[in-house]
């Protein structure tokens, strides 16, 4: 099996613990879940079998590939936790899931979702922006569902709250076709050494 990624051996998706009104969204999730399989990647995801993470998870394993599933412990029985995962981790709070799969990918994808969501998302944005991560981040457009946050962020720029200092670079894909290159593309020329999210200095696993 061929990989189409040195560097990136795991991938973090954000998405919704809904399916969304868009059929394009549920199948971009399944397309995605194989592509990732077929390449070797595996997928760190937030735990659950509903929606759009549990569409991508549920595929990944149906085309044999690894799945971790880091949920907090109030959101097992709402989210209902798959169970049939290779490895699940379950954390006592938030925050604690948030910085485990932090830690365990090399890139993140956000497909649509909710305020979830979007909270991953910019999370990893902000932790980019302040210099303490330089893993890809990117953002899957399906049916152009990011577009308002994408205006919303050139809005930003112009009026100069993101000054020309504080840019981080935001990829975006509007096929799955083109996710797994961008973040390989964008992997490569990113330099190996940054700041830790302790503060500490690390040489990032890519």
């Amino acid at each position: 099996m061929d990989t189409i990624s040195s560097r990136i051996r795991t991938v973090c998706v954000y998405c919704g613990s809904g399916p969304g009104t868009n059929p394009q969204f549920m199948a971009a999730a399944q397309a995605f879940g194989k592509a990732l399989a077929d390449n070797g990647i595996g997928l760190v995801y937030g735990g659950g079998s509903v929606g759009l993470m549990g569409a991508v998870a549920a595929s990944v394993l149906d085309h044999g590939g690894h799945v971790t599933g880091i949920i907090p412990e109030f959101l097992r029985a709402k989210e209902n936790a798959l169970k049939r995962v290779q490895e699940m981790i379950v954390t006592n709070n938030m925050h604690e899931r948030k910085q485990l799969m932090f830690d365990r990918s090399d890139a993140f994808v956000a497909f649509p979702g909710g305020i979830g969501t979007l909270e991953e998302l910019v999370e990893q944005l902000t932790w980019a922006q302040l210099g303490r991560h330089n893993k890809p981040i990117l953002m899957a457009n399906i049916d152009g569902f990011w577009e308002p946050l994408l205006g919303l962020i050139d809005h930003m720029r112009s009026t100069e709250f993101i000054r020309p200092g504080l840019t981080v670079r935001l990829l975006t894909a509007n096929t799955v076709e083109d996710i797994l290159p961008k973040l390989q593309e964008a992997a490569n020329a990113a330099p190996t050494a940054v700041p830790a999210t302790n503060g500490k200095d690390v040489i990032e696993k890519m």
